[in-house]
This record gives C-alpha cells, sequence and structure tokens, in this order.
C-alpha cells in the first residue's frame, strides 16, 4: 500500500498481520463479536454482492471513501478537464493495492456511479473490491471484469444525471454504517462490514476459533446431536471439542 495522510506505515503492518486471520471469518461471526464490543451499526444494509463470491471466500481491505451529493444544477456537455478533477477519478488514480473503494451514493437507485471501464481501471490498480451505496451500470460486463463488487442496485443511467461527486477520503454513510477513510472492511457473500483497525485485530483473534467451534457444532447436529448438547454447546461439549480438534 502507499501511506496516505491518515494510514501510517505502522497502521499498514498492523492490517497485514491480521489480514489472514480476519479472512477466515464470517460476516455474521464478525457482526456478533461486534455487537459484544457494543458496535450496532456495522454492517452495510442491502449491499449485495453482483455475484457471489463462493462459500468460505471473504475479502479484507482498507477502506477509501468517496461522496456524492444530489445534483442541483442542470447537468452541463461532457467536460474532460472538469471529469479529471473530480473527487471520483481522483479516489481512483490514487488507490493503492489491498484498498476498498466506497462511494455513498445515498442509495440514489437510478443513477450508475461505475461501469465496466471505471471498475476495469480499479481492477488494474489493485483494489480489493467496489462498494457503492447505490447502483452501478452496465453489470454484465461487471461480472466480465472480475473485480467483487456490492452495491444496492443496478441501472443503465450515468450518475451524473441525478448525482455529483464532491469529496474523497473524509467520513460517509454506507447504508446505516458510518466509515472512515482507514476502516477496515470485511465482505463475504452475505454482505459488508466495516471496523477500525483495532476491532478488526479483536476480529482477527477471535474470530476463526468462533468459525472453527461453529462448524464442529454445525457437523455435530448433521449427525444427530441435540441443539440442547450443542448449541451452545455444555461444558461437557466443549471438552469434547477440545479433545477432537485440540483447539481450547
Amino acid at each position: 500500500m502507499t501511506s496516505t495522510p491518515f494510514w501510517s506505515q505502522e497502521q499498514e503492518d498492523r492490517l497485514e498481520r491480521i489480514r489472514e486471520d480476519l479472512a477466515k471469518v464470517s460476516t455474521a461471526s464478525a457482526c456478533q463479536l461486534l455487537l459484544h464490543h457494543g458496535w450496532r451499526n456495522t454492517y452495510m444494509v442491502g449491499l449485495r454482492p453482483l455475484q457471489p463470491l463462493g462459500l468460505g471466500k471473504r475479502l479484507v481491505g482498507r477502506a477509501r471513501t468517496c461522496r456524492y451529493l444530489m445534483r442541483r444544477e442542470p447537468e452541463s456537455g461532457p467536460n474532460p478537464e472538469t471529469r479529471r478533477r473530480s473527487a471520483e477519478i481522483q479516489l481512483i488514480e490514487t488507490i493503492s493495492p489491498g484498498d476498498v473503494f466506497l462511494v455513498d451514493a445515498l442509495g440514489v437507485p437510478t443513477a450508475g456511479i461505475i461501469g465496466d471501464i471505471l471498475t476495469t481501471r480499479l481492477m488494474y490498480r489493485g483494489t480489493v473490491a467496489a462498494v457503492i451505496n447505490g447502483a452501478v451500470r452496465d453489470a454484465p460486463f461487471l461480472r466480465e471484469v472480475g473485480l467483487p463488487v456490492f452495491c444496492a442496485t443496478t441501472h443503465p443511467a450515468h450518475s451524473g444525471r441525478k448525482l455529483i461527486p464532491v469529496d474523497y477520503d473524509l467520513p460517509i454513510d454506507m447504508a446505516g454504517v458510518q466509515v472512515l477513510p482507514g476502516d477496515i472492511i470485511l465482505a463475504d457473500d452475505e454482505g459488508v462490514l466495516a471496523m477500525p483497525l483495532h476491532l478488526a485485530e479483536e476480529i482477527a483473534a477471535h474470530g476463526p476459533h468462533k468459525e472453527e467451534l461453529e462448524e464442529w457444532i454445525r457437523l455435530k447436529i448433521a449427525a444427530g446431536g441435540s441443539v440442547h448438547d450443542y448449541y451452545p454447546p455444555t461444558p461437557e461439549k466443549l471438552i469434547e471439542f477440545e479433545r477432537e480438534t485440540g483447539h481450547a
């Protein structure tokens, strides 16, 4: 990654140390663990993958943010220089490998924020995923590009008909979640979570054990075990888990 004003080398190192373990944790498990820490609004409601990632596949990255507002003046004709200076393009051209591109498009369903060309550029720059609080366009081509995209819906119209990008690398609202630049994003086929780095470290430390325990419980239930014994596991069943897996 390239350092930014809000992100130090020390933070980069901390993320790299936990990236692999955090990717072992589902958003469901992470959401539950975050609730235990009192963090209630971490899941971006209604932002789903444009195409499935696959069972057990998780994405982890650093948040880079862009904010749109509703257009108030008439849309002008194409102006290449204005477009090159736009917040969206500036963010895309400074995004680093391992980052997640997040856009608050106010949930507007009738203006496509990114299409196949910008998604291709994000892919080339090593972006982990794009998350759009609103719509995307060129959906069939986006699926071919291969960059994981999470959004509320699709629409063929370009974004400028209703929205304008106003700033980037500032706090945004993503479908009910306050996201700060440099937050850690965890995403899977259930959706997207955002959390500060120190909580991501907690999830990476404890989440993999929770995943292993729940997989063991699921196998026991599938084999005829009772939820009275296994969900949650009684002290005796926890001893059984430790004996069979070698993990306390």
